[in-house]
């Protein structure tokens, strides 16, 4: 790679022998850099020739263009896409990757079990034995900052597959607020991962993705996690020329997707809608069930059904939020939210129960009391703090990241 680099450019000397101009290296360096399209941060030429002989070796030893050599971080089912496509490709006619070895975190992860299934190497983290290996790194569902010194010994740097239209939803969870918010619109992205803050990096590639209608946060993942495999490859085909018009994450639109937690779980009848409710199970349900409080007991609401249309026959009744209401016909136990009724079949109180179940064992006696108002027997409250932690919850995850 060298001789062939020094003759297509023999004006640039390769000799580093001669420390007596350091400027003039420092310029040799990043013209040459420049010219062969690969991105090696500058550093200070104080910090002596020793420096550059090792980023010039790092870079004589590179591929220009593809096949290229390929270390892969990741630790998750989504990261897994990515590295399948990265395997296969392997025996194609044009094939992007020539060797491929991967780094987890952790033992017990998709990553992992898939690359040991694949006889693919694999490094615990942090690796070691890099310099000089690899031309470009991936990384896809990771969940551990790289240091600069490590993103540095990759001569093209390492990609990392995102699955949001960066800058919106940057961190550890697009996926699911995409849902929550009700996005329309999504995609994902190919940047170039930067040290010390998390999905900032230059774009080189974007798609979009219309989000359907009804779509879980596991359904969106799923397709998500193709789409950005499928952008890995044609960005690595022509990686040079992406990373030369590569540009810039902005400010505007920028918002945080922190992780999802129970905290998030909790129903607050009061203040969400009958689409909230809806947008929270699609993004969470699968994995955490939806929760409320009944006499002062956890309920864990599963099996959502959407929007109902009550029409009580008691008229003396109040219903506020919380209201339950038993809908026999479909077997579903109706709660009155901010400005509706959702729907529920299955509860869990100790043990799984179905919403006939649930009523006859709990809810009957007290609904059918002759009484005009609604007494606490009779509804699902929302936990003492849910406002707050809702309110929390919207702000935290519409903020820009600059604040």
């Amino acid at each position: 790679m060298g001789q062939n680099y020094r003759h297509r450019y023999p004006s640039v000397s390769t000799d580093t022998s001669d420390t007596s101009r350091p400027e003039a290296t420092a310029d040799v360096t990043m013209w040459w850099c420049k010219a062969a399209g690969v991105l090696l941060q500058p550093y200070c030429v104080r910090t002596g020739a020793h420096v550059y002989r090792q980023r010039i070796c790092r870079f004589l030893s590179s591929s220009s263009r593809p096949p290229w050599r390929l270390m892969f971080f990741g630790s998750d089912q989504f990261a897994v896409e990515s590295l399948k496509l990265l395997t296969s490709d392997r025996n194609s006619n044009e094939r992007m990757v020539e060797n491929l070895e991967v780094v987890t975190l952790s033992d017990d992860v998709p990553v992992r079990r898939f690359a040991q299934q694949n006889q693919l190497p694999v490094h615990s983290w942090p690796p070691d034995d890099v310099d000089g290996r690899f031309d470009v790194g991936v990384v896809v569902s990771f969940g551990a900052l790289l240091p600069e010194r490590l993103i540095n010994k990759f001569p093209h740097g390492i990609l990392n597959v995102h699955p949001s239209l960066l800058p919106r939803w940057r961190g550890p969870a697009p996926v699911f607020h995409t849902i929550l918010h009700g996005d329309t619109m999504t995609g994902v992205t190919i940047i170039q991962i930067r040290p010390h803050r998390f999905d900032v990096g230059p774009i080189l590639n974007q798609e979009l993705h219309q989000v359907s209608r009804n779509c879980t946060a596991d359904e969106l993942g799923s397709v998500l996690a193709t789409k950005g495999a499928h952008l890995l490859i044609d960005t690595l085909r022509t990686l040079s020329e992406r990373t030369a018009n590569k540009r810039e994450q902005g400010q505007i639109g920028a918002t945080f997707a922190p992780k999802v937690s129970t905290s998030m779980s909790w129903i607050v009848w009061e203040e969400q809608t009958c689409d909230q409710i809806d947008r929270l199970y699609r993004a969470i349900g699968s994995r955490i069930p939806l929760r409320t409080t009944w006499m002062g007991r956890t309920i864990k609401l599963l099996d959502f059904v959407g929007k109902c249309h009550i029409s009580l026959s008691d008229q003396r009744r109040t219903v506020i939020p919380g209201s339950v209401s038993l809908q026999k016909e479909s077997n579903t136990l109706a709660v009155c939210c901010k400005d509706g009724w959702v729907g529920f079949r299955t509860i869990v109180l100790k043990k799984r129960l179905t919403a006939v179940d649930f009523y006859n064992g709990y809810l009957h006696q007290t609904l059918q009391r002759n009484t005009p108002g609604q007494t606490a027997e009779g509804l699902f409250v929302s936990r003492k703090g849910g406002t707050e932690a809702h309110q929390m919850r919207d702000s935290s995850t519409l903020q820009s990241l600059e604040t």
